[in-house]
């Protein structure tokens, strides 16, 4: 089939691959996002009223023929938008010809509802025996199947909201949507994958990964106390269960980031508030001392850090080889990010900015050649390009 990006075409990894995406929201359209910066051209449909997060404003920018949802953009850059009602007859068949052409299919509606109409991996399959097929729910297509999976009940329902907050306060969650975002990042690995083994054998795959899943292995040490220590944690502020110095320290003029996660770095610290005393006390010998004796180090830190204020012991800890950081606002990291040659911001096709893909390639490096898209703006070219390939 002729490619369907207009002007130079993709050259990425993925170039040549074709992604209909039939997902909506975060976690599916964050993983079509990150293909098509690979270059996989990426068909995003979309029902009459469009994906949900074209609604979920403020804020807005902007744009064509009005107020666009800077959530909607900032997951949807490198795609298609095509309009399919999947209740027309026509536009089904639109639907049902793209599952057949596709290399790979992504959706996340819910488990089993598909099936109705001939979308399902079974009947796409039998059309399109290649095709990696991916699935991502909220809680997998068994028990949890009829549960809504929405990032907000999986911080709660997996333990993360218990694990944060003050330990005297209520369970609080993340700022962002970090399930959606983790359980995309898991999908987009798993297509690679999947496509890999296509290459090597010629099969395709249906793969499968929910929020709840993505959630469990993302809290890392806190489910490894669980399950291999009987150990069940709690909320502990900004504290960290196994470090310390870990969290935000009081300085003479407001909070800084301070970490010693190894002796070596403890011992540069003491070195850089004139601390040598706290090296030679034996309650603070090891990583295990430190935080066993935490309550009694911590004063002893705060005092030497209260005679300067941040910024300076920011200056003069980073020096040190110390990590250390301010508490910044969203801006203020960006603006980190641009002062440190990151370079964070990009204008897919000399439009909207979005943050850019944040691996760096030596060979294939990320192509930004499409605007998010307009809803349907590309619903004739799509169908054409079905019937033609042109």
């Amino acid at each position: 089939m002729a490619p369907l990006d207009e002007g130079p075409p993709p050259t990425g990894p993925l170039a040549g691959v074709v992604v209909a995406d039939f997902s909506r929201v975060l976690a599916g359209p964050y993983a079509t996002m990150l293909l098509g910066d690979l270059g996989a051209t990426v068909v995003k449909v979309e029902g009459p009223g469009g994906d949900d997060t074209r609604s979920w404003q403020p804020p807005t920018v902007e744009r064509g023929d009005g107020p666009e949802a800077t959530y909607y953009l900032s997951i949807n850059r490198n795609k298609h938008s095509v309009v399919l009602d999947l209740t027309d007859a026509e536009d089904l068949a639109a639907a049902q010809a793209l599952a057949a052409r596709a290399d790979v299919l992504i959706e996340n509606f819910m488990p089993g509802s598909l099936a109705r109409f001939g979308l399902d991996e079974p009947t796409v399959r039998a059309a399109n025996d290649g095709v990696v097929y991916c699935s991502i729910s909220g809680f997998g297509d068994e028990g949890g199947a009829g549960l809504g999976g929405y990032d907000l009940l999986v911080q709660a329902t997996s333990g993360l909201m218990s694990l944060t907050g003050e330990a005297d306060g209520p369970p609080v969650r993340a700022g962002v949507a970090v399930f959606d975002v983790i359980t995309g990042l898991h999908a987009a690995v798993a297509v690679v994958a999947a496509l890999r083994h296509r290459d090597l054998t010629g099969e395709g795959q249906h793969v499968k990964t929910n929020l709840l899943s993505a959630a469990l292995s993302s809290l890392v040490n806190q489910t490894s106390a669980v399950v291999a220590g009987g150990v069940v944690p709690t909320r502990m502020g900004n504290a960290h269960l196994s470090l310390f110095p870990y969290e935000p320290l009081p300085t003479g003029d407001g909070e800084l980031i301070v970490i010693a996660a190894n002796d070596h770095q403890f011992r540069r610290l003491c070195g850089a508030i004139e601390a040598p005393e706290l090296l030679a006390d034996p309650r603070f010998g090891t990583m295990v001392d430190r935080t066993r004796n935490r309550e009694e180090l911590r004063p002893l830190l705060l005092a030497k850090l209260a005679v300067r204020g941040a910024h300076e012991w920011f200056d003069v800890l980073s020096a040190a080889g110390v990590p250390c950081g301010p508490i910044n606002t969203v801006d203020e990291g960006i603006a980190l990010a641009e002062s440190l040659g990151l370079d964070p911001v990009v204008h897919p096709g000399g439009g909207v900015g979005t943050v850019r893909n944040p691996v760096d390639y030596s060979a294939t490096p990320p192509d930004y050649r499409r605007t998010p898209p307009a809803l349907g703006a590309d619903t004739e070219a799509v169908k054409k390009w079905l019937q033609t390939g042109r």
